[in-house]
């Protein structure tokens, strides 16, 4: 009998389509049938029900369905965490806009069965052709051990903890683990729009060392409901997202022992951060943009000095003869 593999895909979605692709892509893993997909309807306006209804009974019972309150990813993996099979040995997260290839499932059990606990891939992030791994050229092929046997399963040989730190190179939707072994670890649903994915790295790669990764790209990810994507700099989204990126980074300290380099290249980000907030309530105030004031209570709380930053500036900004607030300058 092989190992049941649970997994978990949060939803919550605004067009029709999406979810029965990411669905689809896993229950066509060649060679991998003993699995549970547990879906985590986030009060989706599209729901998971109507998306999966015309499917064939015998694949239906296959899925679980769970319905929750609208809370964000975190809380929705949460929910289906709580719910894996007492049989479940691994579990795999999909998100529901993503695609996997056929060979996923199946490459994560043959690294994961030699006793590996924690498994990645390679993948293509949003429009991309280049793969995640070549664009981002944080992680080097040479410096890991090729898994005897195999063309494409590594053995990852580094710091996992101070990798993630540095730059993270875990794909969500690629990562498989052995859940049985670490039944209580959960998502901080705190950090709704950035960074409780890699906190559950950071604290998987504190339990364990036996890490495995594969160089093929696994997983296509998919355009769908996403508050970063078309979030640049002076956008609509772009303060939140810097607000919660800023949370995140300053969580880190307080969340984890951090050696003297790892403090530094956090107090460097949250200083560029920093910068980047400052400069993006500039733009707003100077092109007469809306500004999400519960955003700016939030920020406060986190990093009063952001704004302590701000204050010269805003200043100036009323100075006679100078730009004033809310002044609308090409």
């Amino acid at each position: 009998m092989y190992s049941l593999i649970s997994i978990v895909i949060p939803f919550y979605q605004k067009e029709k389509g999406v979810l029965i692709k990411a669905v689809d892509s896993a229950l066509r893993q060649s060679d991998v049938s003993n699995v549970e997909i547990l879906v985590v309807d986030d009060a989706s306006p599209i729901s998971a029900k109507s998306e999966l209804a015309h499917l064939p009974p015998k694949l239906l019972a296959k899925i679980k369905i769970l319905e929750q309150s609208n809370a964000g990813p975190a809380a929705a993996r949460n929910k289906a965490l709580d719910n894996v099979s007492p049989e479940s040995e691994y579990v795999a997260f999909l998100d529901s806009d993503d695609e996997w290839v056929e060979e996923h499932l199946s490459n994560a059990l043959a690294a994961l069965n030699q006793g590996y606990d924690f498994y990645f891939a390679d993948h293509y992030q949003l429009d991309q052709t280049v793969s995640a791994f070549k664009r981002a050229k944080r992680i080097s092929l040479d410096e890991h051990r090729l898994m005897a046997g195999t063309r494409n399963l590594f053995e990852y040989s580094g710091d996992m903890f101070d990798q993630i730190l540095r730059g993270n190179i875990i794909g969500t939707s690629t990562v498989v683990y052995r859940y049985r072994k670490f039944p209580t670890l959960r998502f901080r649903e705190e950090f709704v729009y950035a960074g409780e994915d890699y906190l559950f790295w950071l604290e998987l790669s504190l339990l364990t060392k036996r890490i495995a990764f594969s160089s093929l790209c696994e997983c296509t990810y998919g355009k769908g409901v996403n508050i970063f994507a078309g979030s640049g700099w002076g956008t609509e989204k772009s303060l939140i997202r810097t607000h919660h990126e800023m949370k995140f980074q300053k969580a880190l300290g307080k969340l984890f022992h951090l050696n003297a380099a790892q403090l530094a290249n956090n107090r460097n980000t949250i200083s560029s951060l920093r910068r980047s907030f400052v400069a993006d309530l500039f733009h707003r105030l100077v092109h007469r943009k809306p500004i999400d004031s519960t955003t700016l209570i939030e920020q406060f709380k986190v990093d009063p000095q952001s704004f302590i930053y701000f204050l010269p500036i805003a200043i100036s900004l009323q100075l006679p003869g100078g730009i004033r607030m809310g002044a609308n300058v090409s």
